[in-house]
């Protein structure tokens, strides 16, 4: 049956919408999963996971070139050696997992590393101690099928919190911060003892943070510069704030001085292994001044928001600091309750091959294979021979595998087995052995041993353990206030101008951030930003900041003529709210102004056109008498006859 057109076409639509949907779910999955977003299991993302199976591989105790790894690394990781090479010079300037050698770049300055093939690296003992153990590693096929790469390194640190990760996936991000890793192996102490703990962000490049608002890792924190202000005249920036370089920093503090925002001489940089960034402040300006304003307008402080997102059970979930301690603590003693299980296993398979070699020698049982023509009569022969001993091998027995394992064993092996030595084996092995049941039973207690042999190592890392950053307390810096009133806003009555550039007299001090409300000699006001120069026109009647705060104190009081009647008005209005470079009226459209005053308590007197017959020529009025009206409001009417003059009093 033939469809119709219109049916084939929504059939078609149908059908090319599910494959959209499907290959973007998967793209999505993906991206999430497989590149952006770290597994809390073992802290790392399948670029870094791969560089260190692939150091772990080629460990020989030497450097290798990092082109090589790179080269090695392209056996598992299917997008270049870009990504490969870009990824492995990160995580070996986190100083932990990776030794360098070589030009791997400036964190303090931004400088990019040398080319791959002139730098070299190698996988740092504390980076086998926490991932390497083959036993316990799951494996599965590479993306070619041609060879075997980790799901999972069984990581016996919280590695996650400890270099911290980055990344933007497919609808989500996530921003992890670093950590002190000997502060988070002693909060798992203190998990294991079940005491209380508090683990907060530590930064390579140092500096001051402020983790009021860190709240446990999903909140956010503020960062800033440790600067020196020894020197009334001089500032020098000696630790930097997490995410800042030297360049970045130097080019905002140069944005904020070109804008006004503070006053500089000069900057230099002498960074070399140590930060170092001098600032020289302008004629009259000191340090204690300008330090405010530097955390307001530059890179010296920044506020960094945190979401701790990482893929557990292959599903992504926001997790806090203290849920992914707990859950590694636990997993801490479950890998080392498998490592203890494993060994023992091992060690119990070597006590029983070797004891039943000493049998094998000792008694001459190899002698009664001489005589079999078979390897079914050999294999029956020794284990004929052990059935008088069978006491001393059991409770396993001698298996086809044990036999086999013993037919092995050379001759020359044979001729000078060493009694005393194989007995000093086996004790060796006993020994042992009860050391791990006696672990297995206390599994707290060697836990709590391994990571203070964890901590020791970390510290004998160059810098290692030492907190880089100094937790404090900031106070909020408005923005306005740390910001010199010290701009000149001139006007012209006799031209109408209005400005900074503009010859005139002085009408107000303001800031760059300031804003300016003028009432023209119209009755209209506006309020825009600070001009350089502007036409308002001549004899204006106010020009002040637009500052709410202050203009909610002020009752303006004005005094118009109606244009129709030309009856004599009085408005008394507050200016409350605006829209930027909007023009409004304090009176009726074309009506005449005659007095326009900011005052609350004033009086002023109305001089009346002479009229015959009218003895009354003034009147004085006091403003405060009348009530205060909406901008809106028409006002009061003072009166109908002709007003030639107003006097101010």
């Amino acid at each position: 049956m033939i469809l119709p057109r219109k049916n084939v076409i929504l059939s078609l639509v149908a059908y090319i919408k599910n494959l959209f949907d499907k290959n973007f779910l998967e793209y999505a999955s993906y991206v999430i999963k497989d590149r952006a977003i770290p597994d809390m299991e073992d802290g790392l993302k399948p670029v870094q996971r791969r560089i260190l199976h692939s150091l772990f591989e080629m460990d020989d105790g030497k450097f290798h070139k990092v082109a090589n790894v790179v080269g090695h690394c392209m056996k598992y990781h299917p997008h270049g050696d870009a990504s490969i090479g870009d990824a492995l010079v990160v995580l070996a300037n986190k100083n932990l997992f990776i030794d360098k050698q070589g030009n791997f770049g400036n964190i303090y300055t931004g400088d990019s590393a040398s080319a791959v093939r002139y730098i070299e690296c190698r996988a740092t003992l504390l980076a086998k101690d926490v991932f390497y153990n083959p036993k316990l590693t799951q494996m599965a096929d590479s993306y070619d099928g041609r060879n075997k790469e980790p799901v999972l390194f069984p990581a016996k640190i919280p590695v996650v919190l400890c270099i911290g990760a980055e990344g933007i996936a497919v609808g989500m991000s996530t921003k992890i911060l670093p950590h002190n890793p000997v502060e988070a192996l002693i909060a798992e102490k203190a998990c294991l003892l079940k005491k209380p703990f508090a683990l907060y962000p530590d930064f390579p490049t140092g500096g001051l943070v402020d983790v009021s608002d860190y709240r446990d890792g999903i909140g956010k924190v503020i960062v800033r510069a440790k600067l020196d202000v020894s020197d009334p005249k001089r500032i020098v920036v000696r630790e930097l704030p997490f995410g800042s370089t030297t360049e970045s920093l130097i080019n905002s503090i140069e944005t904020a001085a070109k804008a006004g925002r503070i006053k500089i001489q000069s900057i230099n940089d002498f960074t070399t292994e140590n930060v170092e960034i001098e600032i020289k402040l302008a004629r009259g300006v000191y340090s204690e001044e300008t330090v405010k304003a530097l955390f307001a307008w530059t890179e010296c402080e920044q506020s960094i928001s945190v979401n701790l997102l990482v893929i557990k059970d292959k599903l992504p979930i926001v997790m806090t600091v203290s849920e992914i301690i707990a859950h590694h603590t636990e997993a801490l003693v479950k890998i080392l309750t498998k490592e203890l299980e494993v060994e023992k296993k091992d060690l119990l398979d070597k006590a029983h091959i070797r004891n039943l070699e000493r049998i094998f020698i000792e008694e001459r049982i190899y002698k009664m294979i001489e005589r079999m023509k078979t390897s079914e009569g050999v294999q029956k022969a020794v284990i004929a021979g052990f059935e008088v001993f069978e006491k001393e091998v059991e409770p396993r027995g001698v298996s086809a595998e044990d036999v086999e394992t013993l037919l092995k064993i050379p001759i020359r092996r044979i001729s000078i087995y060493d009694i005393n030595k194989a007995k000093a084996e086996m004790d060796t092995i006993q020994a042992r052995l009860k050391e791990i049941n006696a672990h297995l039973k206390n599994i707290t207690a060697y836990t709590l041993n391994f990571l203070d042999r964890i901590i020791d190592k970390v510290r004998a890392i160059e810098g290692g353990g030492k907190r880089r950053t100094e937790v404090a307390k900031f106070g909020k810096i408005d923005m306005k206030e740390v910001v010199k009133k010290d701009i000149q806003l001139k006007y012209d009555r006799t031209t109408g101008y209005l400005g900074t550039s503009v010859s005139g007299e002085s009408v107000a001090e303001l800031s760059p951030f300031d804003r300016v409300l003028f009432i023209r000699n119209n009755g209209t006001y506006v309020v825009q930003d600070l001009p350089e120069k502007l036409f308002i026109g001549e004899n204006a009647w106010w020009i002040g900041v637009a500052d709410k705060e202050a203009l909610a104190g002020m009752v303006f009081t004005v005094v118009y003529q109606e244009p129709k009647t030309g009856y004599t008005y009085i408005k008394r209005c507050v200016i409350e709210g605006w829209i930027m470079n909007r023009n409004y009226s304090l009176a009726l459209d074309d009506a005449k102004i005659l007095v326009i005053d900011p005052r609350k308590k004033f009086s002023f007197t109305l001089f009346y056109t002479a009229s015959p017959r009218v003895k009354i020529t003034k009147e004085t009025f006091n403003a405060q008498d009348f009530a205060v009206n909406s901008l809106k409001a028409r006002g009061v009417r003072l009166t109908i006859r002709d007003v030639a003059r107003v006097e101010i009093k």
